[in-house]
């Protein structure tokens, strides 16, 4: 299992984004800003829930 993004790459590739956001649009908008591998994949391990901000993002990506 790969180590969990560092979370200042992960808010830059997540910026713009409007909260609360879906896992959906946070994977979109990662993509988007031309993320990592990486940053992806744990973004993709995250829970398929509503993230109320950036915090709650990271926090979700550590706890893989």
């Amino acid at each position: 299992m790969s180590t969990a993004p560092n979370p200042i790459d992960l808010q830059k590739h997540l910026g713009g984004v409007d909260y609360p956001a879906n896992k959906a649009d946070l994977i979109k908008a990662a993509r988007d800003h031309n993320a990592s591998k990486d940053i992806v994949e744990a973004l993709e391990a995250m829970p398929d829930r509503q993230y109320d901000g950036p915090n709650a993002v990271s926090e979700a990506v550590t706890k893989r």
